[in-house]
Parts: structure tokens; C-alpha cells; sequence
């Protein structure tokens, strides 16, 4: 355990201004660059901090540098009148970070354990990443797809060799990168549908001259997904907080609960071209999808001649302790169609639609496209991401920080539930990617605002959940300090009167 000083420590002002953390990561970075391995990728052993790098970085922060304590007050006036009120956040300004954690601009540091959303698997401030995108920026940023660019098609190969020729996969497939997840889900319903018609419709009834009866292209969904925020993708996600200000939405959309293999079986008809499916529900509230369930969709798309897509953009690149979240599962469940994003290079805008073989003779030059997506920065960084998540002892780091975070979170549930019944209703998931569901009479988000205030960045998922998506670089000790603060603030905001 943390000792109690460094603990407190953890919460308190650093004396570390953004000149002095950028000069030190770009030593580092010169220090540490490496040459490309097989296939081409930056395979190098990921960075993951040390015990005494973390306690020795908050105890010695007062000889580091004059403080950075810059008031957040101008910046978030400028920001209330400049920018599109869209987000509730905190008033706070974030900086800079290192490692699993982040500081704002009046000094004060956090161990992160949201990651930008599941998305700086790598951490804050990487060497390889800082040191790729220094000089990808410099030789070229954006070429746009009328041309080839030198890293693109080696990303693709890497996420394709990751994928191994098994099941859907064993004839291989192909990529198309875009900017974000939402619009590499956009991509995996065009594609679904343009399979749909190369396969089920009849000559006479082309869609060259338009085919308003071709009935099979409907898109089944689950209750709680997200899928995006696009009008594709929200049709896609059943929540009304998200549909109903921008009805009508895309016609052909449907959903039936989650894990439900009844209503799967009903609800798959011969009108379905693809079912869209998270193998752990992230926004939703970090709900595994059941063995029965995911064998169901397949069987049941087998039967009718409709695709199956996972949407792997936050549980998927190595968070649950396998490079695809569907790694684990037998190969017959591998879908036609995954899609990833969030982690595939660090923060860089990138999203991946990963397809079949069948699927791909189905799609023809201009069926879709993309300015920026697949250009040679994004690609590039996304070759020293994938490079690094891929490799088994960071897998192996992974799984075993996330059997930490669980196992500690349950003997803390046990602990409050002991104290309060109820209090923790139950802590699932895998991997990194734990959700810990409180009762609805103890607000998550307040556990939430609780915490920051003693040094953890935590966000909250469906169903009153606290979801936890730290770096996947984070050590024993920053889980062991994480799981103590959760603990400390369920406990307070469960015994405050209400």
C-alpha cells in the first residue's frame, strides 16, 4: 500500500510547468528511440512507472521548477463564451500529464483514472509517441487518399496479422481507417448494406435505378449501447437522451435488450442485414455480453445471411487483456465486421471499420471515403501504438492490473456493504475496464466530484455506475491508491444525509 503521506502527496500542489515536463519527455524520447522491428513496427517495451518513480516524483516536486500555478478562471471564462456549451465539467483547466497522471493549471495532480475516455492506453506523455509525432509532423501531416502514403498500409497489415486467420477472418480482410469511432461505425452500416444488395437482391430489381421495396436492410442494436454520435450511430443507440432531439432518425434501426438470446432470436429476421453488438457495453454501464448471447446473434445472422459487427472502440486494443476484445472468444463468434478507435493512436484522431474477406468484394471504389482519415501522422503514431499493445508482457501487465483493480474493488464492496447493505450493487467487467454499480440512492457522479478532490479522476457509465478506464500503463501502486480514495468517498457520500 501507498503510504499514507504519499497518498496526500498524490493531491497536492506539483511544481511542474508544461516547459519543464515537455524538455524532460523530449530527452527522454531522444534517448529512447528505436528502430522498426518485423512487419515495421516500433515494438518497444512499454513504459510503465515504478513505485518509487511515482512517490519520488511527488515527494522531490518542489525542487523540480518555480510553480505553474496559472489561474483557471480566464481560461474558463474564454471558454463559456467562446465555446459550445455541450459538456459538464468541472472548473478546472488540465495542462500536461506523464504517465497515469495529469495537472491543472493551478498545479495540482491526479492519478487518471478515465484515460481521456479509454483512449491514452499508453499513458500521458509517451516517449515513442511524442518523439513519432515530432517527426511524422515534420515530413508530412496529410496527403489525403488520392494518394498512398507510407504508413497506412503497414498499420493496416498489423491489425490485420493481429486478427489471425480464424473464423470470419480465416480468408483475411481489409481496413478502412477514418477519423473517430462514430464514423467508423457510419462505415461498417454502409458497408453491411451494400453487402446486403450484392448478395440478396435480384437483377431486376437493381439499386442502379433505386429499389424502394429491397427490404433487407435492417440494423439491430442493443438497449444501453453507444455507437456513436453521427445520425447512423445514434440510430443505433436506443437512449432517448440522445435519439429523440434529432428525430426522425435513420429508418431501418431497431434494438431489443442486451443478453436477451429470446429476444435475439426473434427480433434476427430475414429483413436483418447486420447486428451491431459491444462485447462489453462501455457508456452503458460495463455489461459483458454473455457466452449464449453473443452464440446466438452469430447463429442466428448465419441462418438469415446477415452480418455481424462488434463494436469494439472502447473495450477492444488490449484493454480487456487481449489485443480484440473477441480474441478469447471460440472462432466460429469472430464477426464479419470490428470496429476500433479510442486507443489506436493515443489521442491522435484515428478510427478503424475492419472487414471480412466476403464483405470487401462487396464494396467498390467511391461506395465510401474520407479527407482526412488513414492520413500519415494518425497512421504513423498508430504503428508505434498497436506496435506496443500487441506485445504479450504488456497484454500480461494488463491482465494482471486489471485482476488487481477488480478483486480490489470487490473486497471493497464488501466492505461497505458490510457497513450499508446495498451500497455496491456489483462490480463487473475486464480487464482494465471494471464498472462498479452503486445503489441509486448513492450518486455516482458525487463519488466522482469526491474523488478529484482527493487526487483520482474517475467518470461515471449508465445505470448509476463508476467506470473505471485508467491508462492501461498504470502500476500496482496507482490501483492500489485508486481503489483506497473510491473507497473512501462511496463510504462518505452513502452515509451523508440526503
Amino acid at each position: 500500500m501507498l503510504p499514507s503521506t504519499a497518498v496526500s502527496n498524490l493531491a497536492v500542489p506539483v511544481l511542474r510547468t508544461v516547459a519543464v515536463a515537455a524538455g524532460a519527455m523530449m530527452a527522454r524520447s531522444g534517448a529512447s528511440a528505436r528502430t522498426l522491428s518485423r512487419r515495421n513496427v516500433v515494438r518497444a517495451t512499454p513504459r510503465i512507472p515504478t513505485q518509487a518513480r511515482l512517490l519520488a516524483s511527488a515527494a522531490t516536486a518542489t525542487a523540480a521548477a518555480p510553480v505553474a500555478s496559472a489561474d483557471a478562471t480566464p481560461n474558463l471564462a474564454r471558454d463559456k463564451k467562446y465555446l459550445l456549451p455541450l459538456y459538464g465539467r468541472p472548473d478546472i483547466v488540465l495542462t500536461h500529464g506523464e504517465g497515469c497522471r495529469v495537472f491543472d493549471s493551478d498545479g495540482r495532480s491526479y492519478v487518471d483514472f478515465c484515460a481521456g475516455i479509454a483512449v491514452t492506453a499508453l499513458g500521458h506523455g509517451d516517449p515513442d509517441v511524442a518523439r513519432v509525432v515530432g517527426e511524422q509532423a515534420a515530413k508530412m501531416i496529410h496527403s489525403s487518399n488520392l494518394f498512398h502514403n507510407e504508413h497506412a498500409g503497414p498499420l493496416a497489415e498489423l491489425l490485420v496479422e493481429e486478427l489471425g486467420a480464424r473464423g470470419h477472418w480465416s480468408e483475411g480482410a481489409k481496413v478502412f481507417f477514418g477519423n473517430s469511432g462514430t464514423e467508423a461505425n457510419e462505415a461498417a452500416f454502409k458497408f453491411a448494406r451494400k453487402f446486403a444488395r450484392a448478395h440478396h437482391e435480384t437483377p431486376d430489381a437493381a439499386y442502379k435505378y433505386g429499389n424502394p421495396t429491397f427490404h433487407k436492410h435492417h440494423v439491430l442494436s442493443f438497449q444501453n449501447a453507444f455507437h456513436g454520435r453521427t445520425m447512423g450511430a445514434i440510430s443505433a443507440t436506443p437512449n432517448p437522451k440522445y435519439q429523440s432531439p434529432f428525430a426522425p432518425l435513420v429508418p431501418g434501426f431497431a434494438s431489443v435488450p442486451f443478453n436477451d438470446v429470446a429476444a435475439v432470436e426473434k427480433a434476427i429476421t430475414e429483413h436483418t442485414c447486420a447486428v451491431i453488438v459491444e462485447p462489453i457495453q462501455g457508456e452503458g454501464g460495463i455489461h459483458p455480453a454473455s457466452l449464449e448471447f453473443l452464440e446466438a446473434i452469430r447463429r442466428r445472422c448465419d441462418e438469415v445471411g446477415a452480418l455481424v459487427i462488434y463494436d469494439e472502440i472502447q473495450c477492444g486494443l488490449s484493454r480487456t487483456g487481449h489485443f480484440f476484445a473477441h480474441a478469447s472468444l471460440p472462432a466460429h463468434l469472430t464477426p464479419d465486421i470490428v470496429t476500433l478507435a479510442k486507443p489506436l493512436a493515443n489521442g491522435v484522431p484515428i478510427g478503424a471499420c475492419i472487414i471480412s474477406d466476403r464483405v470487401a468484394r462487396a464494396v467498390k471504389p467511391g461506395d465510401h471515403g474520407t479527407t482526412f482519415g488513414g492520413n500519415p501522422l494518425a497512421c504513423a503514431v498508430g504503428r508505434v501504438v498497436a506496435g506496443k499493445l500487441r506485445q504479450d508482457a504488456f497484454l500480461k501487465h494488463v491482465q494482471d492490473r486489471g485482476n488487481q483493480l477488480a478483486a480490489g474493488m470487490e473486497r471493497a464492496a464488501a466492505g461497505l456493504n458490510a457497513a450499508r447493505a446495498g451500497t455496491v450493487v456489483e462490480v463487473r467487467g475486464k480487464g482494465l475496464m471494471v464498472g462498479v454499480e452503486l445503489d441509486a440512492k448513492v450518486d455516482a457522479q458525487k463519488v466522482c466530484d469526491a474523488a478529484r478532490e482527493k487526487g483520482l479522476m474517475v467518470i461515471t457509465a449508465g445505470g448509476n455506475t463508476l467506470r473505471l478506464i485508467p491508462p492501461l500503463v498504470v502500476t500496482a501502486e496507482e490501483i492500489e491508491f485508486g481503489v483506497r480514495v473510491l473507497e473512501e468517498c462511496v463510504r462518505a457520500v452513502a452515509s451523508a444525509p440526503n
